[in-house]
């Protein structure tokens, strides 16, 4: 009996929260809210603008680079370990890894900005 009650309960009160969450917002509408964007920007130009492809490198490099020191994380942890010397060359060749990376990038002009 109490499995039952508690379905129904739920099921009562996420209905509710549902219909709420869908009646409340069309009792307040104005002419931004009802238009296709709310990010700010007119959105009667042209929706086909050209999106520069620079932005999608640098992010994918950032996205990189993060990752690759997310792996360092566990270094201070390390110094607790039997296999030391193991480690730590590791380590020492991740960041070798990562300088040797930025270098590159940076010689090939993959961080301009501008084209």
């Amino acid at each position: 009996m109490n499995l039952v009650l508690t379905l129904l309960t739920n099921t009562a009160v996420a209905s509710l929260l549902m219909l709420i969450a869908f009646w409340l917002p069309q009792l307040n509408t104005y002419s931004e809210k009802t238009s296709p964007y709310e990010c700010g920007f007119d959105p009667m130009g042209s929706a086909r603008l050209p999106f520069s492809m620079k932005f999608f490198l640098v992010a994918i490099t950032f996205l990189l680079f993060d990752l690759e020191i997310a792996l360092l994380l566990p270094l201070p942890w390390v110094s607790q370990s039997n296999n030391l010397k193991i480690s730590l060359t590791m380590a020492l060749l991740l960041i070798m890894l990562l300088a040797i990376s930025l270098a590159y990038e940076w010689s090939q002009k993959g961080l301009e900005w501008t084209e």
